[in-house]
């Protein structure tokens, strides 16, 4: 249809405090409405947020009227009206509706007021996420996500952009998405962190920020096959330090969403308390001390053994801020791990678990600046040494003490807004059972 010009500004729902008693025009959508007799209240949302928006039968021509009744949910409309300054109103603002235009009338919306399960919701993504709930935690994924890019900007970070499709495995070659690359194998990336490595022995602190993939089987609320990662890496790093940034990095993160997204965190209901306690210092255990907690509690773990879910989330009941657990058995991580001078059985490393039970959000530590020790891992792991040539070479030509970690956005925005599952986190879910939409 044709836009009819109007003398009224058009303005954005966030901005409408501004234009209090002034006429204006929003561009948006019907998110809901009813209806009292002669008076209709139309809820309009327009992506910056919802107003009310008052048709009033005694001052609008009767088209006006008898248009603002037909109307369905999630049309898409124009409004021109006077705003006023209203406590009580949806973001703190009415309108008093003086002509309206329809854009589209929608047919019957699938999703309504009733309650509706996850499968059929996760089928209709394309439209759940118009409620106000996914509103808010799309938006609280945003700042998280320029959080991250802002706090390492500034931090003397440079951003260096990994491939998507390796020759080889970083994580471990059974999670891995192969596909055919002209004739020969190539495999989705699972972390961007040895191109890092590269990076950081040319620029000394960099990150990559992308998605990345695992061919996991997994169906647990903690898991997608596809999700986003930020990773830093640092020459001349040591765990200590490591550690240090980790903790200032997601403080810094936790606060930024404190500050912009209030009002999101209300839809959510969620407490903040927890999160206002996310200041370093964070608590530190070593692994053996980590295990003799858990063991102490009754969960079912054996020296040596990764932490699953079970051993994570009953860990994290115990604090009420992050936790660092650090030196791993070095058979449970990746090759490429330093190991401990002292415990050569350890990894320098370090996970960090969130609390209120949402375990492991980076995974990080230093990486081994030996040759030998690397070409003999490579040999152990049976992994394609031709593959990691490239990778050999940071050890031969300037080798330094370096590291770095992961972060997985999709499991930092499921704890700060204390979802059920991950699944909400990300605009489009990839899980073991779901491709579509």
């Amino acid at each position: 249809m044709e836009i009819a010009a109007n003398t009224a500004p058009v303005i954005t729902i966030g901005s409408a405090k501004e234009f209090a008693d002034k006429e204006v025009t929003i561009r948006g959508w019907l998110y809901g409405k009813r209806s009292s007799g002669k008076i209709h209240f139309l809820l309009v949302r327009d992506g910056t947020g919802i107003i009310q928006a008052v048709v009033v039968k005694a001052e609008v021509t009767p088209e006006v009227f008898e248009l603002s009744d037909k109307l369905t949910q999630e049309s898409s409309i124009i409004v021109k009206g006077k705003l006023r300054l209203d406590g009580r109103a949806p973001g703190g603002v009415e309108m008093t509706v003086t002509d309206l235009q329809l854009v589209s009338l929608a047919q019957d919306y699938p999703i309504g007021r009733k309650e509706h399960g996850p499968d059929f919701l996760m089928n209709n993504r394309h439209l759940w996420l118009r409620s106000s709930r996914q509103h808010a935690i799309m938006k609280i994924r945003s700042t998280v996500i320029k959080s991250v890019r802002d706090f390492l900007d500034s931090n003397g970070f440079i951003l260096i952009d990994a491939p998507i499709l390796t020759p080889a495995a970083c994580e471990g070659t059974t999670t891995l998405f192969e596909t055919d690359y002209f004739g020969d194998k190539a495999y989705l990336t699972q972390s961007g962190q040895l191109y890092m490595e590269a990076a950081a022995m040319a620029f000394g602190r960099v990150y990559c920020f992308g998605p990345t993939f695992r061919a996991e089987k997994s169906k647990t609320r903690r898991h997608l096959t596809e999700f986003w990662m930020v990773e830093p890496e640092m020459a001349y790093c040591d765990l200590e330090e490591n550690m240090a940034i980790q903790e200032r990095f997601v403080a810094y993160i936790v606060r930024q969403v404190l500050e912009k997204n209030a009002d999101e965190l209300k839809i959510l209901e969620r407490d903040i308390e927890l999160l206002l306690k996310v200041e370093p210092p964070f608590i530190r255990l070593s692994y053996d001390e980590a295990v003799d907690i858990i063991k102490k509690g009754g969960v079912e773990i054996e020296w040596g053994d990764d932490f699953g879910s079970p051993q994570e989330t009953y860990l994290m009941e115990q604090f009420d801020k992050p936790v660092f657990v650090y030196n791993f058995p070095a058979a449970v991580k990746a090759f490429y791990m330093k190991r401990h001078p002292e415990r050569p059985e350890l990894a320098v490393c370090s996970d960090l678990l969130a609390p209120e039970g949402y375990g492991e959000i980076i995974g990080g530590g230093q990486r081994s600046d030996d040759l030998e020790y690397l070409l003999e891992q490579i040999e152990v792991h049976k992994l394609p040494k031709d593959a990691y040539e490239w990778y050999l070479d940071l050890r031969r030509y300037g080798s330094v003490p370096h590291g770095g970690f992961g972060l997985g956005i999709e499991r930092t925005v499921a704890w700060i807004c204390k979802l059920d599952h991950v699944r909400e986190t990300i605009p489009f879910a990839r899980m073991l059972t779901r491709i579509y939409p």
